[in-house]
């Protein structure tokens, strides 16, 4: 179940209404990895395993399916075994549905490097915008993000996610490609919310080459960009969009 009905009173100068509303569904999930409590996500429900395995590999614990030896999820408990166990070493952290930025020091040094010859049509970028907007979810709940993630070279629409965290839309995308086995130097994403520092290192880490989005980057974003080789692309509105950094792969 995405959504759920609570009521409401609805203020209006000195009228009160009692009504019924649709509201976006938010629930616990607790990642233990190797037996250790990994961190504890705020979430839509649905796609937790694409979301798992999205974020393991977002957050640089895995690099591909082979590196999980086993997952089960159960409820709002997903226990994970990885073939590399020593990768496991952040503390456990809560993943708020709001921003899932975790990170208080970014070592230069270590950032990814996305290296793709992918070449880009605008127009699949406004293609790829005008289709998460249709969101049937959003438009009943008004508080979903949506995000996709599109086949570059084949045009192909790969996976469409909604979420009520940004970080979290993302994250299923790229774990839903992943469980897929598709090449992500050859894909794109396209988002709703904005593209903030970690939304950039989750593309360069999954060496997806370009994300663009309805709303902002910010500063961060773009410096992390152009330092791992990721294009950002912002404000993508009508026929107008802002391209932040490696533009040579908009044609």
């Amino acid at each position: 179940m995405k959504s759920v009905l609570k009521n409401y009173f609805r203020l209006d100068g000195d009228r009160s209404t009692e009504l019924e509303e649709e509201i976006a569904k938010e629930v616990a999930l607790a990642i233990f990895v190797n037996g250790r409590h990994f961190a504890t996500a705020m979430i839509s429900p649905q796609m937790k395993k694409e979301f798992v395995v999205g974020h393991l590999l977002s957050e640089g614990v895995i690099d591909s399916m082979e590196d999980i030896e086993s997952m089960k999820i159960r409820g709002d408990i997903a226990k994970v075994i990885t073939k590399n166990p020593v990768r496991t070493f952040a503390a456990k952290k809560v993943i708020v549905s709001g921003c899932g930025g975790t990170s208080s020091f970014l070592d230069e040094s270590k950032l990814p490097k996305v290296d793709s010859k992918l070449k880009l049509d605008r127009k699949l970028v406004f293609e790829g915008m005008k289709e998460i907007l249709r969101s049937d979810l959003h438009k009943r709940t008004r508080g979903t993000h949506s995000c996709a993630i599109l086949g570059g070279s084949k045009r192909e629409r790969i996976c469409i996610s909604e979420d009520i965290g940004r970080h979290n839309a993302l994250d299923k995308v790229i774990g839903y490609a992943l469980v897929k086995k598709h090449h992500f130097p050859d894909t794109f994403v396209v988002c709703t919310g904005r593209i903030s520092s970690d939304m950039a290192l989750k593309c360069s880490r999954a060496k997806i080459p370009i994300i663009a989005s309805r709303g902002a980057a910010t500063s961060l974003a773009i410096d992390i960009a152009n330092k791992t080789g990721l294009t950002v692309i912002g404000f993508v509105r009508g026929r107008r969009m802002n391209i932040y950094s490696n533009e040579q792969r908009i044609r």
